[in-house]
């Protein structure tokens, strides 16, 4: 597995990434139309050229180093609040679930964290998606919960859960 720091000409491969985990991951949590709704905001050329301009926010690309696929990427900005890092996104494409990309992606994470002095990794999952049991294997917990307004009428449900870096 190879990270590979991202720039605005990956947006398109961004862009597909996300709508093929995406189409997966919440097939059975969201309608269709929150689905292309919320892909269009959040993975609007805009929204993600937004990332690219902030100093603190970051996407990588995970590489499959053997095939050279790309199956999915990360998101995440440093100093979310003091100490903490939010991880935004975390998208792997289905066929290489379980293969440790998503493993290898928050090894990454917690090293990219630690060199910049945050101590702490907060990120928002869906109530009902599958991935709680993920992050809870690599020592997330659950610490909050909340409801929240993504346009249009429609919410998101989820959990919110923290890593605590120990140095």
């Amino acid at each position: 597995m190879k990270l590979i720091e991202a720039t605005e000409k990956d947006i398109p491969l961004i862009q597909d990434l996300a709508r093929r985990s995406w189409e997966n991951a919440y097939a059975d949590i969201l309608s269709g139309e929150q689905m292309e709704y919320m892909l269009s905001e959040m993975y609007s050329a805009a929204e993600i050229g937004s990332h690219f301009q902030h100093m603190d926010y970051h996407y990588y690309l995970i590489q499959d180093e053997n095939t050279g696929s790309y199956e999915g990427f990360i998101g995440y900005q440093h100093h979310y609040e003091e100490g903490t890092t939010k991880l935004h996104r975390i998208y792997l494409v289905p066929e290489s679930k379980g293969k440790g990309f998503g493993k290898g992606a928050l090894q990454f994470l917690n090293e990219k964290v630690s060199e910049n002095d945050d101590r702490r990794i907060i990120l928002n999952v869906n109530k009902y998606n599958a991935a709680r049991n993920f992050y809870e294997s690599q020592g997330y917990r659950v610490y909050d919960e909340g409801t929240f307004d993504v346009g249009r009428g429609f919410v998101m449900d989820d959990y919110l859960m923290e890593f605590l870096i120990h140095k």
